[in-house]
């Protein structure tokens, strides 16, 4: 080919390539880590390739260069139709912008890998998709990216809701189920004024197991509640097998090693009809491989549960695979599957990062697994008994409880031997220095803006909870005691006020004053009085109750009971239900509200609030007297 005409040609196909660059899927999570991006000039040249190849006739008037030119005959981008099976999903809003996604899988066999898949966006101020789109662009997806999109759309409004919708480009007959989304309000915006001067609800979520049942959890909050902004703190995927046959949940594939098995697993859970009406009904803030199943079980930062970068590592992982593969595997598809922006390129894998929320509240998300955590729980393959336990007192009080969650606790005992021995290591990090001081400097900076609220997203139960003397879990905060204690030092030392911390994993509710451990002198548990803030746990959506898989209330309440009573600063726990809470706020109050889903065998939204706590600005505590719960203990 003469040098000219390729010169030509490349420079005709700089308006394709920019069609492959608005689709923000290519370039994250990291656009300058050959790892975890993708090159779209090469993507482009492939592309281009192609058509220069090509048999079939074709008129340069069809050439994506040509913006609103007509796609139908093109043979180089795909014209056989595609679905919106998958749904639409936004995220991660700020103040003039939100991110928004979909995946547009091709009908048939689907096109090669050098044709890409052109998908429209269009935004509307109302539901009424004849209007006038207040904005609207095109971009390509293909086969590298699994077919998914994701834009980001500027120039909004603050504070203001949004509807949006996706079409083929090369037949716009063709279109995805409508979304709604919002954008944040201005952070200078007086916290009176958010949201139009209506309190803003944030609805909270974590560990989402398919095969251990349906996700009416995020159904009931679609449909049943007014959140206009959904968090989700881990566990938005498992990685294992399990046994979902019997309630129709068996799940496709074997445990999660590589891009594709992620992939597949991320398009399964789309299939469920209330995690779609989820997204689709409101924008998602996520902590991206944030509890540890995204990746695999119990995940730090230089390994899992059953692999790491060794030998014995390899080979012993039931998927065959080693860690630093699967987790980039992991991170690929997380960035692919769900609308999450990308922080900061040049600090790979950071996912914390703070949302200024006018002067209501600053939402700051920790990742609290990933980043810089070290080594935890890393279940060491021992012989127990199931009624193995040292304290022989103990052993008789949960036998006489519940069995599962002796079960639990006594593998935990026994696994965690080193673990346990570096827990009160003064260097030891749950997230890393970097992530730390920036969590430091966060808090002061919230408060000197004038925020009223400090709500911070994290993966993992704060609070300190023994039972019986022992430590329940060394995976969460109680296992790395020094990094805790330096950030209740931070909140007491700078006289931080109004902290809710926010917690998933431990697939039980805990609500909780925060306090230094154990402090019943300068914290008083029966008036909360000299509290620094407090801690919201959730449970589950669907994942089972460390209590003892599908345990009922009359069994986990009495281990609840004991909880309650050694741990002062814990106020109530529920280990039965499976559900999510809710968490309202304006400038003077913050309301809690804990839903319990009554069956998840069955996709269904019946539901019911289980217990419900206020904050008042200004107070550090949660606010007596509690309110009567349905379920559940309190320590009042």
């Amino acid at each position: 080919m003469a040098p000219f005409l390729l010169c030509l040609l490349w420079a005709l196909s700089a308006g394709a390539t920019k069609l492959f660059d608005r689709n923000l899927v290519y370039r994250s999570p990291y656009a300058d880590h050959p790892q975890l991006a993708h090159n779209t000039q090469e993507l482009q040249a492939r592309h281009l390739q192609r058509r220069q190849n090509t048999e079939d006739t074709f008129s340069d008037n069809h050439y994506p260069t040509f913006y609103g030119s007509d796609f139908s005959n093109a043979p180089f981008v795909w014209n056989g139709g595609i679905n919106f099976t998958s749904g639409v999903a936004s995220g991660d809003p700020l103040d003039t912008s939100v991110l928004i996604w979909t995946r547009a899988f091709p009908l048939g066999d689907g096109p090669d890998q050098s044709v890409p898949v052109c998908v429209m966006y269009k935004v509307f101020t109302a539901p009424a998709v004849q209007s006038r789109p207040v904005d609207s662009a095109q971009a390509f997806t293909s086969w590298d990216v699994d077919f998914t999109v994701k834009f980001e759309v500027t120039g909004l409004k603050p504070d203001t809701q949004y509807f949006y919708v996706f079409e083929d480009c090369t037949n716009p007959s063709t279109v995805s189920p409508l979304g709604r989304t919002r954008t944040l309000p201005h952070p200078g915006t007086d916290a009176d004024r958010v949201n139009g001067g209506k309190p803003l609800t944030l609805a909270v979520f974590s560990c989402s197991q398919f095969q251990a049942g349906w996700f009416n959890a995020y159904g009931v909050a679609a449909h049943n509640t007014s959140a206009e902004i959904f968090v989700h703190l881990g566990d938005y995927i498992y990685e294992d097998i399990g046994d979902g046959g019997p309630i129709g949940r068996g799940v496709l594939g074997r445990e999660l090693a590589t891009i594709h098995d992620y992939r597949q697993r991320y398009q399964q859970y789309r299939t469920d009809s209330s995690l779609l009406a989820a997204h689709q009904n409101a924008p998602w803030i996520t902590v991206w491989v944030g509890d540890d199943h995204e990746v695999a079980d119990n995940s730090w930062k230089a390994g899992t549960t059953n692999s790491n970068d060794t030998t014995a590592g390899c080979s012993f992982s039931p998927s065959g695979a080693c860690f630093t593969d699967r987790k980039l595997a992991a991170v690929r598809a997380y960035h692919e599957w769900l609308p999450v922006r990308q922080v900061v390129s040049t600090d790979l894998l950071r996912i914390w990062r703070n949302f200024q929320i006018g002067k209501l509240l600053d939402l700051t998300m920790l990742d609290t697994r990933n980043y810089d955590r070290d080594v935890t729980d890393v279940s060491l393959r021992v012989s127990v008994s199931a009624f193995e336990l040292p304290d022989h007192r103990f052993r008789l009080a949960i036998t006489t409880i519940v069995r599962p969650f002796q079960v639990r606790l006594s593998y935990s005992h026994k696994r965690n031997t080193v673990v346990a021995s570096l827990a009160t290591v003064p260097n030891r990090s749950l997230m890393g220095a970097a992530q730390e001081k920036w969590f430091a400097d966060t808090l002061i900076e919230s408060q000197r803006r004038g925020a009223v609220w400090r709500i911070v997203g994290q993966q993992i139960v704060f609070t300190q909870l023994l039972l019986e003397g022992a430590f329940t879990d060394f995976d969460d905060w109680d296992g790395y005691r020094a990094n805790r204690q330096r950030i209740l030092d931070h909140l007491y030392q700078n006289k931080i006020s109004n902290t809710i911390i926010l917690s998933g994993d431990s697939h039980a509710n805990w609500v909780s004053d925060l306090a230094h451990p154990n402090d019943t002198t300068t914290y008083n548990s029966t008036t909360g009085k000299g509290a620094i803030g407090v801690e919201f746990a959730g449970t589950a959506v669907t994942s089972s109750s460390p209590f003892g898989t599908n345990v009922s209330p009359a069994a986990a309440n009495p281990v609840s009971a004991l909880l309650v009573s050694e741990n002062p600063d814990l106020q109530w726990s529920e280990g039965s239900f499976r559900g999510f809470f809710t968490l309202t706020l304006d400038s003077k109050i913050a309301n809690a509200t804990y839903y319990a889903m009554s069956d998840i065998s069955t996709p269904n939204l019946n539901s019911f609030a289980s217990a419900t706590f206020i904050v008042k600005a200004g107070e550090n505590r949660l606010s007596r007297p509690f309110a009567k719960v349905a379920a559940g203990v309190l320590k009042t």
